[in-house]
């Protein structure tokens, strides 16, 4: 197992966030799940894992999307990993740019799409 293809897929929505963790686990990824920033920071924050991208939903209650990734960019160990929202929110591309991310998608995402945009991100990892 490649521990530098794991892939967080942080959704508060259960069924979203399990069903994205089993589509990427099939693809071969090491997927896993966080519902909230805090449980993303701490599952990033594990030094025995190494990360090649950050799935992040903005809207999430305790922590929410644009709160991870400002505590994200503020931890030199986490600030380089890459970063796409998904959203369902309409104005996902502002919020992208905004919150400097490497992409962003809108869901509900095609099924090839999630696999492009991840395979992108892992390829040389």
């Amino acid at each position: 197992m490649n521990l530098a293809h794991r892939v967080l897929v942080v959704d508060d929505d259960t069924e979203i966030r399990e069903t994205m963790v089993e589509i990427l686990n099939d693809e071969g990824y090491v997927a896993v799940g966080a519902a909230d920033g805090y449980q993303a920071l701490e599952q990033l924050r594990d030094p025995e894992d190494r990360w090649c991208l950050v799935l992040l939903d903005l809207m999430m209650p305790n922590m929410d999307g644009r709160t991870f990734r400002a505590e994200q960019l503020r931890d030199p160990a986490l600030a380089p990993i890459p970063v796409v929202i998904v959203s369902a929110m309409n104005d996902v591309a502002a919020a992208a740019e905004e919150l400097k991310v490497s992409a962003h998608m809108t869901k509900p995402i095609p099924l090839s799409e999630l696999i492009q945009v991840v395979r992108q991100f892992c390829a040389g990892s």
